[in-house]
């Protein structure tokens, strides 16, 4: 049996360029050479967080046009009326990444699955992920009830097992001279290196053999 080579996914939920990268992640997730391990770095979380105010929504709202485009990925009007042009909530990744760690912790193996449920709901649905209330719906709709549980009623270890992680991502981050998401790095213990994100936007062929000749 030949071993599977790890490739960390450097990210955050609330990232638009990350929801882009999506079919990317789903064909490393197929692939059977590859192991692809999520590590949120907390990028709009804690002081990340800021005001969803006119001029950073239109900044926003440009770029998702762009991932559209290169991607295929949906941003719907839904997401724009609804999402964007509230000024009643932050631009805060905090709750969907203690939801992601709550299904990390009782199902890892659907992570990446949680995150696509995440983004679907915000991108394309136009719902409010940083409501506690919505993301454990939304956990609970896609069967991790496990994880629901865990994020209805959060605990010390929960948040401590997010900043856990999110430390962790930080630190290859400055290892690898890494200033924003998304970014991948092949690899494992010293024999890692960091790939272009550029490749995620790619043609997919092209992706997996740049992952290859890796």
């Amino acid at each position: 049996m030949t071993d599977r080579t790890t490739v960390t996914y450097l990210f955050d939920p609330l990232c638009g360029w990350c929801y882009g990268a999506g079919p990317g992640l789903d064909m490393l997730s197929a692939a059977p050479a590859f192991s692809l391990e999520l590590a949120p770095t907390g990028l709009f979380a804690g002081a990340g967080a800021r005001p969803m105010d006119d001029g950073f929504a239109a900044y926003a709202w440009a770029n998702d046009q762009r991932i559209e485009k290169l991607t295929g990925q949906r941003f719907t009007v839904a997401y724009r009326d609804r999402v964007l042009a509230d000024r009643q909530r932050r631009l805060d990744s905090g709750p969907a990444t203690l939801a992601l760690t709550a299904v990390h912790l009782t199902a890892p193996d659907g992570e990446r699955d949680a995150l696509k449920a995440i983004q679907q709901a915000r991108y394309v649905d136009g719902r409010d992920v940083t409501d506690a209330a919505v993301l454990a719906a939304l956990l609970d709709d896609a069967g991790f009830r496990a994880a629901a549980g865990r994020l209805a009623r959060p605990d010390g270890d929960l948040a401590a097992a997010m900043q856990a992680r999110i430390d962790a991502a930080r630190r290859q981050m400055q290892g690898f001279g890494v200033a924003g998401v998304p970014a991948l790095i092949l690899g494992e213990g010293d024999r890692r290196r960091l790939l272009p994100a550029a490749a995620l936007f790619q043609d997919l062929s092209t992706l997996l053999t740049t992952l290859t000749a890796a």
